[in-house]
């Protein structure tokens, strides 16, 4: 299990974190903080150069859900973890990889008041022989003031809340430990996606409608947007994988089994291995049908109709260069059928 402590820059999440591995049993102290300095020396400059927080690269977000994994198979108990994550992407695509290791995550958030905060940001000396160096963590740590409040809505929402205005490190550190004791502190609704160890079959359903916009989804256990579907399972038909997955993520009963607009060959990239991927064409929604639409709060985040050209940015290249291939196919379907006299839409 991990405790993942949360909050604004000098909220008081690693004075408690120290605190709280003398009162839950079998935890150890896990600083992602390292995984970005470690990163300082290993990746060339122009790289690092391309970010200004190292929460932003890629790597660090993979190597803190594999270092946990690789501590917790070592040391087993609690990882107690303080670290600030204020983007929800981040929050998912970390937590995601940890439910897919099958790691529990308890996501707490320590929140003084804000003149509070303020004070111990003034009142913060990192480098006693840098004054300089001090500043600049100080003036960071103001700037995400601003950031950490606008993220608060989905904080609260997944975190267990606790306000540090009038309290010590230790005495944090306590209402954490009944917190996680309690149940009060509950398990992250992260959906439990299994890590992939070979290639994977999957069906994804292109679903359009009445201006001929596609629905693309946002997952909340993986980066970047989605077309609907997922990992086709044993024995089932590529078709019925698209079908129940449709069900599953939007509650829409397709009345029709989706045809076939592409195949395609994904090759494996590290950390993904890659596989054999069918998209369908699910057919166009009325405006009723769209009202219908549902999410399941712990494994989409959202839906939007888009178009080609919005895809472009939303969708990683390969799955738009998939998404082209597509939507040429239905084209020249939609062709075909108009030639011959076939009616063509659902």
């Amino acid at each position: 299990m991990i405790v993942w402590i949360n909050g604004a820059f000098s909220a008081g999440k690693t004075s408690a974190a120290c605190e709280l591995i003398d009162l839950i049993p079998n935890s150890t102290f896990y600083d992602p903080e390292l995984i970005g300095g470690g990163l300082r020396h290993l990746l060339p400059q122009k790289k690092l150069a391309e970010v200004t927080d190292f929460q932003d690269l890629a790597i660090w977000r993979r190597l803190v859900v594999d270092t946990a994994a690789a501590l917790l198979a070592e040391l087993s108990g609690v990882l107690v973890v303080p670290m600030t994550l204020l983007r929800q992407e981040y929050r998912d695509e970390i937590f995601g990889g940890l439910a897919a290791r099958r790691i529990p995550v308890r996501h707490v958030l320590l929140s003084p008041e804000e003149t509070i905060l303020r004070r111990r940001i003034a009142g913060r000396e990192e480098f006693a022989d840098d004054p300089e160096h001090s500043e600049r963590i100080r003036q960071w740590a103001y700037e995400h003031i601003e950031p950490y409040r606008a993220a608060l809505e989905w904080i609260t929402s997944d975190a267990h809340t606790i306000d540090t205005s009038a309290l010590t490190p230790y005495e944090t550190a306590e209402r954490i430990a009944e917190a996680v004791r309690t149940g009060d502190a509950r398990e992250c609704e992260i959906v439990q996606t299994p890590e992939p160890r070979a290639e994977t079959v999957a069906s994804g359903v292109l679903l359009f409608d009445e201006q001929d916009r596609f629905l693309l989804v946002d997952p909340t256990y993986k980066p970047g947007w989605e077309f609907p579907g997922g990992v086709v399972e044993p024995g089932e038909a590529p078709a019925e994988a698209g079908i129940r997955e449709v069900a599953e993520e939007l509650g829409l009963r397709l009345g029709t089994v989706p045809k076939l607009l592409v195949v395609d060959w994904e090759a494996p990239r590290p950390p993904g291995y890659g596989g054999l991927r069918f998209l369908f064409d699910g057919g166009r929604l009325s405006g009723e049908d769209a009202a219908q639409l549902l999410l399941p709060g712990s494994e989409l985040r959202g839906w939007r109709f888009v178009t080609e050209e919005e895809a472009a940015v939303m969708l990683p290249p390969t799955r738009f260069e998939r998404l082209r291939w597509a939507l040429r196919a239905r084209e020249r379907s939609t062709v075909l059928n108009l030639e011959a006299g076939v009616p063509v839409g659902r």
